[in-house]
């Protein structure tokens, strides 16, 4: 759980983070492993329809929560359960603890809930003198630690067998080593006695079903069954969101949710429990059953027409599983209860602003998560929209007022970068800038050199370009973006001579500006929607065959975000949607409709890696045409570990968090510096900064080009 109060406070708990090298090189194995595992568990599976289902079967669930709850509750009272609705954490807690004194119980026992974490019910418990014992084996050592879950699935992830011996030892008083098998063991020994002596068990429950009143757990411990059968008093809390109409439901979802936890086909254990168990210690011969439905704002987030895909969360930790973030980090700092991505966003709806207000800002938005989600949540559109919720109420940085007057005003931003080529000057040395003042680019920053301005940008070298093109393929419309309209001109210039070559009328229309992605980035989502009004209306998508990028980041952000910014414009809702149903990016049209041969280009190029960024590769989907590219370029394409695995910019999340962001780019060249790479290529401006620039500061002598630079060098002398 990050406590910062300040995102200064809290960048020097993420440092502190970084200095943990198990938790480390432990998170690093997992994120490695883990895409294999779940794509060998998923093998025979259609994946997209599955997603499709669970999504389209919980939000059915979600639209209903209210009559599902009235069926279950009829259903279970009728089988001698006890059914009770929390409105708040506060309220399920004190719930929970009215049965225990009304019970006369002492003595818990609990099996794993993330819903027990987010109410803090132990603590409330014990607050009343009750002794809760953890019986989840993580969840029993993070007690005896005084923590809380550094994953949602796995929640002792962060410790090594050493840290745990010592704490064993501390526990039981004798040494216990560091054998795996022996500290389990240990921990079989010290909690058998708990569950003989419980008076209460308290449980989760992955689904309840209106239909039967049953309630299913998920679990890969026999912790959880003698939870819920020991003890003569069961309770179990689960949020409504758990609520589905029928068993099939549940078993939907339940082909997903191991698969993509941890990449079983099905958990050891699956149980069903419907009614209070007979013949039990309890009244009437009956063991006492309580279930605690908890609200806690899920009914709110249920009416939102935006926020309602986040109660299809599921729980697998997925989405923690892929982050470049969590995987340096962990979830004591990527999290307040709730850990990666749909922490972010359910942190702000469950334990308000304060706890989320720097998580938030903690993302990438490489699209990882989204693109694992088993739910289909589109995770990184919640985030953006929490922290635009978030600078709503009186949060906003003085960075956002300054960036989104800049960016709305087209002829401002070009002339402040117009003067800024000027006033580069003293600090420039070739195409990088140097020894600028530490109030600019302080030692954290440092870990790239920054690329020079160049002499003259895009726009004012295309009029004298030579596009003519009799009976043209295609007309496409160029959208350049901001970097490679002046900072990188040349990979714009080599595109459109390499387009005309091959009989590609291309336009460009300069009244054309910033995609607006940094808006969105920074939550500034209303200037963003002014951004792409403006750039609709530029780029007229009627006028041309495909509007073409050579930014994966920039096609991205018009193809998924233009039509959800102006959604509530009628008519130019209609152009956006037009607009983004054109956007194509540099590679899949040269590779898609160019379908460029071998004898094109000339003989063997050096050895050379492709970094795939974020959003070509999740946002647009595009992950063959770039790679066959290369080939059929004739150089020497190697496919390298974390190919897919983002650099690290994000955007202005560089400029926020230097230190992850640094830690995320040294990593992946290093990897790529073993892999003894020459070239690697990239289809994106961003990347290309970022990767460009700390290949030059760490001088291994690895060149990065955009892909449109590799192609122009191999092609032979009759092509250009």
């Amino acid at each position: 759980m990050q406590t910062a109060t300040s995102l200064k406070e809290y960048r020097k708990e993420l440092k502190q983070a970084l200095d943990q090298d198990f938790q480390r090189r432990v998170l690093d194995a997992f994120a490695q492993a883990y895409p294999t595992g779940r794509a060998k568990a998923f093998a025979h599976t259609d994946l997209k329809e599955l997603i499709s289902t669970i999504a389209q079967r919980k939000d059915r669930s979600v639209q209903r929560m209210d009559e599902l709850l009235d069926q279950f509750k009829v259903r279970a009272e009728s089988l001698g359960i006890h059914v009770h609705l929390a409105a708040t954490d506060r309220e399920a807690n004190e719930i929970i603890a009215r049965i225990a004194k009304d019970s006369k119980c002492r003595n818990i026992v609990k099996s794993k809930s993330m819903t027990a974490e987010e109410t803090l019910l132990n603590h409330a418990l014990e607050e009343q003198g009750l002794t809760v014992t953890e019986t989840d084996l993580g969840e029993w050592i993070i007690q005896l630690r005084n923590e809380g879950p550094s994953h949602m699935v796995m929640p002792a992830i962060h410790l090594s067998r050493e840290e745990v011996g010592r704490l064993f030892s501390e526990v039981t008083g004798t040494d216990q080593g560091t054998d795996i098998e022996s500290l389990v063991k240990v921990a079989r020994r010290e909690l058998r006695q708990r569950f003989v002596d419980a008076d209460m068990g308290i449980s989760g429950a992955n689904f309840a079903i209106a239909e039967s009143g049953t309630l299913g757990l998920v679990t890969n411990e026999g912790n959880a069954r003698l939870v819920t059968t020991l003890p003569r008093v069961h309770v179990a809390l689960l949020g409504l969101d758990k609520l589905l109409p029928s068993l099939d439901d549940a078993l939907t979802i339940l082909k997903g949710l191991p698969r993509n936890a941890t990449g079983q086909d099905i958990t050891s254990y699956v149980t069903w429990i419907t009614g209070a168990v007979e013949c039990a210690p309890g009244p009437d011969g009956r063991k006492e059953m309580h279930v605690v439905f908890l609200d806690n704002g899920r009914r709110a987030l249920a009416r939102d027409p935006v926020f309602s895909q986040a109660l299809r969360c599921v729980r697998c930790g997925a989405c923690a599983n892929v982050c470049p973030i969590y995987r340096l980090v962990g979830g004591h700092k990527y999290g307040h209860i709730y850990i990666g991505a749909i922490g972010l966003i359910l942190t702000y709806f469950m334990h308000g602003l304060k706890a989320d207000m720097n998580l938030v800002q903690n993302c990438l938005n490489c699209q990882a998560c989204k693109d694992v989600c088993v739910a289909g949540i589109d995770l990184p559109r919640l985030i953006k929209e929490v922290q635009s919720l978030i600078q709503g109420q009186g949060r906003r940085p003085v960075l956002n007022t300054g960036l989104a007057t800049v960016l709305t005003h087209r002829r401002l931003f070009h002339g402040l970068l117009r003067a800024g080529k000027l006033g580069q000057k003293p600090v420039k040395k070739g195409p990088y800038l140097r020894h600028l003042p530490h109030f600019l680019v302080s030692q954290e920053h440092d870990f790239k050199a920054l690329p020079a301005l160049a002499p003259k940008a895009f726009r004012d070298q295309w009029p004298k370009l030579k596009t003519s093109v009799t009976r043209p393929k295609y007309r496409v419309g160029l959208f350049t973006g901001c970097l490679q309209d002046f900072v990188y001109p040349e990979q714009l210039v080599q595109a459109v001579q390499f387009l005309t070559k091959h009989g590609i009328q291309v336009k460009f229309a300069p009244e054309q500006g910033c995609c607006g992605l940094p808006l969105l980035m920074v939550g500034e989502k209303e200037a963003a929607g002014e951004v792409a009004k403006h750039n609709i209306r530029a780029v007229d998508p009627n006028e041309v065959d495909f509007i073409l990028t050579l930014c994966a980041s920039c096609g991205s952000h018009l193809k998924e975000n233009y039509p959800l910014l102006v959604e509530q414009e009628p008519g130019l809702q209609v152009k956006a949607r037009q607009f983004a149903d054109k956007i194509i990016d540099f590679s899949s049209f040269v590779y898609t409709r160019l379908q460029p041969t071998r004898s094109m280009f000339q003989g063997q190029g050096p050895r050379t890696a492709y970094h795939a960024p974020c959003h070509l590769c999740r946002g647009l989907g595009v992950t063959t045409g770039p790679r066959e590219l290369l080939q059929q370029a004739g150089l020497e394409y190697t496919s390298t570990p974390d190919e897919e695995t983002c650099c690290g910019l994000g955007g202005t999340y560089s400029l926020k968090f230097p230190e992850v962001s640094s830690e995320i780019v040294n990593t992946k060249l290093k990897r790529l510096e073993e892999e003894k790479v020459d070239i690697l290529a990239t289809d994106c401006p961003g990347c290309i900064m970022q990767l460009r620039g700390t290949a030059a500061k760490r001088g291994k002598g690895m060149e990065v080009l955009h892909t449109v630079e590799a192609l122009t060098r191999q092609l032979c002398l009759r092509q250009i």
